[in-house]
C-alpha cells in the first residue's frame, strides 16, 4: 500500500482547506485576468554501479514523474494547485502522490492572505538550508533533502518600507518520507514510518506556527525567523516490525527554533549565512552554514561564468548530531555557459572535518528544445568510517538522469 495515501497517514491532508478554497470562490468577481496550465512529465533512471549491501533491496532503478500545474488569477486573488506523482519501479515508498500546491492567495494592496496547501522555502546557502523549517522533506525524492511536501497553512504577509513580515499557522503535520526495504539509499535498518510517534498528545493535528521578518539592507539581505511545534526532523527509536524484524521508528519532538539568514553582494562575491538555535531536542544547540561565492564572468574571454564556493557547516553537538555535518567544510563549482540551451554544471564535495568521510555531488542541465530538458544528478560516498551517519550508503554511489518534457 502506498504510504503516503493512508488516512491519517503521512499523505492525509486534511478535507478543510480544500473546502474553505472551494468556497472562497463565490465571493471573487467574475472577471478572470489570467487562467493557465503548465508542468512536466520526466522519465528517470538511476544507476548504482555497486552491489546492494542491505537486505531486499533492488540493484537499479527507474521512474516516472507528473507534475501539472493550474494558475488562475483574479484582479486581487490568485489560485495554484501543483500536484505531484511518482510511479517508481523498484521501492514502493517511493510510488508517491502528493498536493505540493493548492492554495488561494488574496493581495489587495497593504497585505497578502493565503490559505491551503503551499511550499515555502528559505535559506541562502548552497550545501544546506538549515533555516527552511515549514515544509517537510521528501527524503524517497532526492538524499540531499531538497524536495518538500506540501504544507497545510493560514500565512498572512504585511509588506511595508520597513520590510516583510511573515505570520505562518500550520494546522497539520507532515510525516517525512522514507526508502522502504527494497529502496537504496537507506539505513541498514527500515525506517518504519507507520509506527511514527509523537511528543505532542495532538499528534499530526497539532496547531504549529512561525514568524518571519525580512528586510533588504542596501546590498545586504537579513531575514530573522521563529518556529514553534513539531520538529520537521526525527529522532528514531529502536523497534520491530510486525514480523519481528527490527526497525527504526521516527520520533517527533517538540522545538522552537530560531533562525537567521543573511546574504550581501560584493562585487563579483557572494558572501552567505544561514543560522539556527534550537531547544527540544534534547539540550539546546546552535548550528550554522557559512561561506562565498566568488564568480569569474566571462572565463576565458568567452560567455562562460564560473562561480567558486566555499561554506563551513558546524553543529555545536559535535558526534551527537542527528545530521552528518557536525564540522565539515564544502567546496564547490559551479559552471553557465550561458548558452542558448541555458547548459549549467555544479560539482560540490563536502569534507568532513574530523575524519576522513567526504560526499562528492554533480548536477547538471541543458535544454533540448523550448520543451525538452536534459538533467543529471548524483552522490559519491567515500570513504565512509563505522561513525559516519553516512555509512550505510557506503556502497550506494549513484548517477540520476532526467528527460523532462515542460509544457
Amino acid at each position: 500500500m502506498n504510504p503516503t495515501l493512508k488516512k491519517g497517514g503521512r499523505g492525509d491532508l486534511s478535507c478543510l482547506f480544500p473546502v474553505l478554497l472551494l468556497i472562497t470562490f463565490f465571493f471573487q468577481p467574475s472577471t478572470v485576468i489570467a487562467a493557465e496550465w503548465s508542468g512536466r512529465f520526466s522519465a528517470e533512471g538511476r544507476l548504482f554501479w555497486n552491489d546492494a549491501i542491505h537486505p531486499g533491496q533492488r540493484e537499479q532503478q527507474a521512474s516516472i514523474v507528473a507534475q501539472p500545474e493550474y494558475y488562475h488569477a483574479w484582479e486581487k486573488s490568485s489560485f495554484t494547485a501543483v500536484p505531484f506523482f511518482r510511479l517508481d519501479s523498484a521501492d514502493a515508498e517511493r510510488t508517491h502522490l502528493d498536493i505540493r500546491e493548492f492554495f488561494f492567495l488574496w493581495y489587495p494592496g497593504a497585505f497578502d492572505m493565503g490559505i491551503g496547501i503551499r511550499k515555502v522555502f528559505w535559506g541562502v546557502t548552497e550545501s544546506q538550508h538549515l533555516v527552511d523549517i515549514i515544509n517537510q522533506t521528501d527524503l524517497v525524492e532526492f538524499p540531499d533533502g531538497e524536495e518538500k511536501l506540501g504544507q497545510p497553512m493560514i500565512n498572512l504577509s504585511i509588506l511595508r518600507d520597513w520590510g516583510t513580515l511573515d505570520f505562518f499557522l500550520l494546522p497539520y503535520f507532515r510525516e517525512r518520507t522514507f526508502p522502504g526495504r527494497k529502496g537504496r539509499l537507506r539505513n541498514a535498518l527500515v525506517i518504519d514510518p507507520d509506527q511514527a510517534r509523537f511528543e505532542s498528545g495532538a499528534k499530526q493535528h497539532r496547531l504549529d506556527a512561525a514568524i518571519r521578518y525580512a528586510k533588504t539592507l542596501g546590498d545586504w539581505d537579513l531575514a530573522f525567523s521563529h518556529f514553534q511545534g513539531t520538529g520537521r526532523e526525527p529522532t528514531f527509536l529502536l523497534g520491530s516490525d510486525a514480523s519481528g524484524n527490527p526497525v527504526l521508528i521516527p520520533f517527533y519532538e517538540q522545538i522552537g527554533q530560531t533562525g537567521l539568514e543573511l546574504q550581501g553582494v560584493a562585487d563579483a562575491w557572494l558572501w552567505k549565512l544561514e543560522a539556527i538555535h534550537r531547544s527540544g531536542q534534547g539540550q539546546s544547540f546552535e548550528a550554522w552554514t557559512g561561506g562565498f561565492e566568488y564568480t569569474f564572468t566571462g572565463l576565458f574571454e568567452t560567455q562562460m561564468d564560473l562561480g567558486v564556493i566555499s561554506e563551513w557547516l558546524h553543529d555545536t553537538r559535535g558526534h551527537r548530531a542527528t545530521t552528518p555535518f557536525e564540522d565539515d567544510l564544502m567546496f564547490g563549482l559551479r559552471l553557465a555557459i550561458n548558452d542558448m540551451a541555458s547548459t549549467e554544471l555544479l560539482i560540490g564535495i563536502i569534507q568532513d572535518l574530523d575524519q576522513a568521510s567526504r560526499v562528492f555531488s554533480i548536477e547538471g542541465k541543458r535544454r533540448i528544445t523550448d520543451h525538452w530538458k536534459l538533467e543529471l544528478e548524483g552522490n559519491v560516498f567515500m570513504q565512509q568510517t563505522a561513525n559516519s551517519l553516512f555509512y550505510d550508503l557506503r556502497d550506494d554511489d549513484f548517477l540520476q538522469l532526467s528527460l523532462s518534457y515542460y509544457f
